[in-house]
C-alpha cells in the first residue's frame, strides 16, 4: 500500500471506531469534547485531536490509530493496516453530552480565564456544592480560597486550579453536580493545597480527595495534598520529580482504592525508588477520600 493511501486510511478511521469494536464504552463523568476516556475493566484510553490521536494514562503509550491497534491487540504494522481497513464506513456511537458544546477555542488564555472567575464566598454556590454535597469542612474551603486555587464554575460547580513549580495557572478540574472535566485548552500538572515546602506530599486523583484527605487529617501543616487531576502527563512527572527530589522527603501514594488507584501507587513507588525518597501507601477506607468523609458525616 503507498503512503497516500496509509495516510488516507488514517483519516478514514478514528479511534473511537477501534475502541467500541475492541469492548470499550465512554465514561461520560470524565469527558470532555476535547479528551474522551474510554473504559474496558481497568484498561483506560483517552482520544483526543479529534478522534486521530490518543494516550494511555497510565503508561507512556500514545499515537494514531495503527498504533492504538498495536497497543491493544499486539502484532505488527501489517495486522495493524488491516484491521484499520476493515474499519471503513464503521460509525461509532455518539456521547450524550451533559453539556453545550464549544464551538470555536476560548478567546482568552487558561489565566486570564482563571483571573475572570470570582473566588466562592461564603454561601456561594461552589461553597454550598464542596459543603453540603462533599461534606467538605468550611475551614479546609477557606484555606483553598485563601490560597488562591478555588473559582466559582458554571452552575454551581467548582474550578480547582493546576499550577506549575512557579505558580502559574495551567489548567483546572472541574466538579459539580453534574459535570466534571478539566479546563478547555488547558494542562494537567498538579492541584496543590497546603505548604509548598513540606516534606510529606500526599498525591491524589482528584482535587475534591486532595481537599477531603485534608479535611480527615485536620489539614497537616507538614504536609502538600496534591492532585494530578487522573492524568500523568509529562508535567506532571517533572512537578512530582521536582517535589519529591528535595532533602528529606516523603512521597505518599494517598490514591484511590481501586485498580486504577494501584496503578498510580506503582508509578509513585517507582519514582519514589529513582529519587531516594521515603515512600508510603495511604489507603481511604472506602474508594475514595471524599467517599470516606461522606461516610464519616452520614448519621
Amino acid at each position: 500500500m503507498e503512503k497516500t493511501d496509509i495516510e488516507a486510511l488514517r483519516g478514514r478511521v478514528g479511534c473511537a471506531a477501534v475502541l467500541e469494536t475492541s469492548g470499550f464504552t465512554v465514561d461520560l463523568k470524565e469527558s470532555t469534547r476535547k479528551a474522551v476516556k474510554y473504559r474496558r475493566g481497568d484498561d483506560i484510553i483517552i482520544v483526543i485531536h479529534d478522534g486521530k490521536g490518543w494516550f494511555d494514562p497510565l503508561s507512556d503509550a500514545k499515537g494514531d490509530v495503527y498504533l492504538l491497534v498495536q497497543h491493544l491487540d499486539g502484532g505488527d504494522f501489517l495486522d495493524a493496516l488491516v484491521q484499520v481497513a476493515s474499519l471503513v464506513g464503521f460509525v461509532p456511537s455518539e456521547p450524550e453530552w451533559k453539556r453545550r458544546s464549544r464551538e470555536t477555542e476560548p478567546d482568552y488564555s487558561v489565566t486570564e480565564r482563571w483571573a475572570a472567575q470570582r473566588k466562592p464566598w461564603r454561601g456561594s454556590a461552589t461553597w454550598r456544592y464542596l459543603r453540603d454535597e462533599r461534606h467538605i469542612p468550611e475551614q479546609v474551603i477557606a484555606t483553598a480560597i485563601a490560597q488562591d486555587v478555588l473559582r466559582e464554575g458554571p452552575r454551581g460547580s467548582m474550578w480547582a486550579a493546576h499550577s506549575d513549580a512557579a505558580g502559574i495557572v495551567t489548567g483546572w478540574e472541574e466538579r459539580g453536580p453534574q459535570w466534571r472535566g478539566f479546563a478547555a485548552g488547558g494542562g494537567k500538572v498538579l492541584f496543590r493545597l497546603g505548604t509548598v515546602t513540606a516534606a510529606r506530599i500526599c498525591v491524589t486523583e482528584a482535587a475534591i480527595d486532595a481537599m477531603s484527605l485534608a479535611a480527615i487529617e485536620r489539614n497537616q501543616r507538614d504536609t502538600l495534598y496534591a492532585s494530578t487531576g487522573g492524568g500523568w502527563s509529562p508535567a506532571t512527572d517533572t512537578a512530582l520529580r521536582l517535589l519529591a527530589g528535595r532533602p528529606n522527603t516523603r512521597l505518599v501514594a494517598a490514591t484511590d482504592a481501586n485498580p486504577q488507584g494501584e496503578t498510580f501507587v506503582s508509578r509513585l513507588r517507582e519514582l519514589a525508588g529513582e529519587l531516594a525518597c521515603d515512600f508510603e501507601r495511604l489507603k481511604p477506607l472506602a474508594e475514595d477520600w471524599n467517599a470516606m468523609l461522606q461516610d464519616a458525616a452520614s448519621p
